[in-house]
């Protein structure tokens, strides 16, 4: 294996949105470096399920009401 050519691996915190801390190895940072994260697992509508539709200027009803019979489940 070549000498110098990896990066260090260390330990470093991960500092969830909740303020909660985890320890961690990664090449980031420098040993001891709290990493925060601005998106997490426990709040990122991929992981929780929970999503939020923002209807900006009433696209979304527009949306639905043009395409309100399209469909099989139209009846």
């Amino acid at each position: 294996m070549k000498k110098n050519i990896h990066p260090a691996y260390h330990k470093i915190f991960i500092q969830f949105t909740d303020g909660s801390k985890i320890e961690s190895k990664s090449t980031w940072g420098k040993e001891g470096d709290v990493m925060i994260l601005d998106i997490d697992p426990k709040t990122h509508p991929a992981w929780t399920g929970v999503q939020k539709m923002v209807d900006n200027a009433g696209k979304i009803s527009k949306f639905n009401s043009k395409f309100a019979g399209f469909g099989i489940d139209s009846k």
